[in-house]
């Protein structure tokens, strides 16, 4: 398989495709059929390959600009604000100025010019210019120099070792998601609109295992929150959780290094359930224990996540755990207070921020221990399902992005590869 390495520029082996965007007073142009993406709509998490942005452009939006509508498999490379989201089209798409596309040529394969982006964002940046903001032209961008193996078939089996484990990331991603999905509907159903009191209430049977329905009353009452389940109460979030603000230590205690204590500051570390590791801390001033839900605090108020380990917290997060000691609980609780803490996103002189005064005073329905514990049976073992997912996309994606800028340069040959991931697996 391993043969021999060539050496040619970006515009050699694709054809550079700008994008643009059709006027946004004409509102005709927008909300039709054609998937049309922008930076935004890769900044977090995605696939390799993707169907289509928040908007759609309409016929007429397309004819009235100078964007194209790009092949399936053209690599999106975003070129400016910032530089460097690479995907790939699934299906015939246009982008908006901030993108110089590369529709790649037969005799090369779409993937390994995915990959090779994604190995060299630090020289796309090299080659970028510009005083208010760095842009990547398409001029440029074909000038950029490249190296790759000489035939389609390494290079297709390049791709493939990395994109089998990018598939499997994706994999956990996305049944993640569903599970999450799941337990968030069973507390919305259980401690949000009641579903097993009205179901008694009304006769009905409440769909669920005796001992668990025998959790909840037959009635419901009036309260100041409306009607809530007989026999429970209304109280406020201090009555019912432990809360640690978060408290920043000094600056000259944080590294990057492995130091110390996991630190998280606020929403740039947290990702989809759990948080990034990025900085550490050693000599923190406030803990989260392992199992606690984060909750962002300031810029913005409301993002939740999941503390995967004993860490430390700044004061753009504070931790948050059910008196009753129940973990899945308090994150669904907390993810269900997203309205109550978008009204703080205007409080700060600069930005959002939610006091923890105004966090212990807001008020909440209490379900019984005995509820709290019976919806902990049921979701922990979700939990521990999504943790240990977690866990492993993180293992995988580490072996990615070890074996990325080695295979993509040669240093690695795919045979050697294949057997590295053999005794990984």
């Amino acid at each position: 398989m391993a043969g021999e390495w060539i050496e040619t520029t970006i515009g050699e082996i694709a054809d550079v495709v700008g994008g643009s965007t059709p006027s946004t007073k004409d509102p005709a142009n927008f909300d039709g059929h054609i998937p049309w993406l922008t930076p935004k709509d890769l900044s977090g998490p995605h696939r390799r390959y993707v169907e289509r942005g928040e908007r759609n452009l309409s016929e007429q939006g397309l004819r009235g600009c100078s964007a194209q509508l790009l092949p399936k498999n053209s690599v999106l490379l975003s070129s400016r604000a910032p530089i460097g989201y690479v995907a790939i089209a699934a299906n015939p798409i246009a982008t908006n100025q901030g993108f110089r596309s590369l529709v790649v040529k037969p005799e090369y394969h779409h993937e390994f010019l995915f990959y090779w982006l994604t190995a060299n964002v630090d020289e796309l940046e090299r080659h970028a210019s510009g005083s208010t903001f760095k842009e990547l032209s398409g001029t440029s961008l074909k000038k950029i120099r490249i190296r790759l193996p000489a035939g389609r078939e390494e290079q297709r089996a390049i791709a493939h070792i990395l994109g089998t484990l990018d598939d499997k990331i994706e994999l956990n991603r996305r049944m993640s998601e569903t599970l999450e999905a799941m337990a968030r509907a069973l507390f919305k159903s259980w401690f949000v609109d009641f579903d097993p009191v009205r179901a008694k209430a009304e006769g009905r049977d409440p769909g669920l295992p005796k001992p668990l329905a025998d959790l909840f009353p037959a009635r419901l009452v009036d309260s100041e929150l409306g009607e809530i389940p007989e026999g429970w109460e209304v109280k406020c979030v201090d009555d019912e959780f432990e809360l640690t603000m978060g408290q920043s230590p000094p600056g000259k205690t944080y590294n990057e290094t492995g130091e110390g204590m996991p630190f998280y500051q606020g929403r740039a570390d947290f990702q989809f359930r759990f948080p990034k590791r990025r900085v550490y801390c050693t000599a923190p001033t406030r803990h989260a224990k392992a199992g606690d839900t984060l909750i962002s605090v300031r810029a913005p108020v409301g993002d939740v996540n999941v503390a995967g380990e004993d860490c430390a917290i700044g004061r753009g997060v504070a931790a948050a755990r059910h008196k009753s000691g129940s973990r899945s609980y308090t994150y669904y609780f907390m993810c269900g207070l997203a309205d109550v803490f978008a009204r703080f996103e205007g409080e700060g002189t600069v930005f959002g921020s939610i006091s923890k005064k105004d966090f212990h005073a807001i008020p909440c329905v209490a379900a019984p221990e005995e509820a709290i514990k019976g919806f902990e049976r049921v979701c922990a073992p979700i939990d521990r399902r999504l943790a240990i997912s977690e866990r492993e996309s993180r293992t995988l994606a580490a072996l990615r992005d070890a074996l990325l800028p080695r295979l993509i340069s040669g240093e690695l040959r795919v045979e050697d590869a294949e057997k590295f991931i053999g005794r990984a697996d």
